[in-house]
């Protein structure tokens, strides 16, 4: 199907001669590309007037699992095939997850902060009741990576389709019957009209006492004022967040002020992790698509995910 590539803003060597050695073209974007391939994270470039100027583009390749960046143009192109990286970055981002988890039970900025001996603190996190909400790769991964801490996970997803390796799974519409009581929420899933601040204050208030929180999706999942209050008050132990809203967050927000809340600047996968999971998408998508085989991370321009 696509044999002439171009690339946004440009291709590292190795991506340029693994599509090569697919048989690719590589091109400029005057060059009647048939596919185009975002490389730069969180950049849309020139990509809507690219798209405009080329009617012939059948596939676009998105860089991130996240794509709302990108909506207005997949609303505009609806008839083009979109895929996107959404499951590549699963372990690390999985794995960062895990991390603010801990860090959030344990009470680790505190005590990274501290300069004496200090009272013993923190708790476990085995047993636990987690709630993971996200359908994706890397909820599914921070499924996995729980259950080896033999807890009892509850998956809140758009379907109550099973997610592999979850105790439950329930569809959104039970968001508030999943979060009572439990004692870790953690947010993997894609920002849309439906998702966005579907934690405020009235969901955080059904977690257990001393329950946590860690986010790995987006910002705009949590309503932060509601967070903040929940963490001055100590109905939450803590929190662990590698995205907020708005990125980056301003200096003398009233998350960085709180000893128990981490925040790390959206590196839960660095450039270093992303640019060889990202090529192995890319390979992977032109390569079955010149083989006539469905792609992986197919995007629905209606769903925006």
């Amino acid at each position: 199907m696509t044999s002439r590539i171009h690339i946004l803003p440009e291709g590292e060597q190795e991506l340029v001669s693994g599509l090569e050695a697919q048989g690719a073209d590589v091109v400029g974007a005057d060059e009647r590309p048939t596919g185009v391939v975002v490389t730069g994270m969180f950049k849309s470039f020139n990509l809507e007037e690219i798209l405009e100027q080329n009617p012939q583009v059948e596939w676009v390749q998105l860089p991130s699992a996240g794509i709302e960046k990108y909506g207005k143009i997949l609303r505009r192109f609806p008839e083009r095939l979109w895929t996107s990286a959404k499951g590549s970055y699963a372990a690390p981002v999985g794995e960062h997850g895990l991390l603010l988890t801990l860090a959030a039970l344990r009470g680790l900025k505190a005590r990274a902060k501290a300069t004496s001996w200090g009272a013993e603190g923190g708790i476990s996190l085995n047993g636990l009741r987690c709630v993971v909400i996200g359908a994706g790769g890397v909820a599914a991964e921070m499924v996995r990576l729980y259950k080896a801490f033999d807890t009892h996970v509850t998956v809140v997803r758009r379907t109550e389709t099973p997610l592999e390796g979850a105790d439950r799974t329930v569809s959104q519409d039970r968001l508030e019957e999943a979060l009572e009581g439990a004692d870790v929420l953690a947010l993997a899933a894609a920002v849309t009209p439906a998702t966005e601040k579907m934690i405020g204050a009235e969901q955080l208030a059904l977690l257990a006492d001393g329950a946590v929180v860690s986010n790995v999706g987006r910002g705009r999942l949590i309503d932060h004022d509601a967070l903040v209050g929940a963490l001055r008050s100590g109905k939450l132990r803590g929190a662990g967040l590698d995205v907020t809203e708005p990125e980056p967050l301003p200096e003398g927000h009233p998350l960085w002020e709180l000893e128990n809340c981490l925040i790390t600047p959206h590196t839960a996968d660095t450039k270093a992790m992303v640019v060889p999971l990202l090529r192995e998408r890319i390979l992977e998508n032109h390569r079955r698509l010149r083989d006539g085989e469905p792609p992986v991370g197919v995007v629905d321009p209606a769903q925006g995910y």
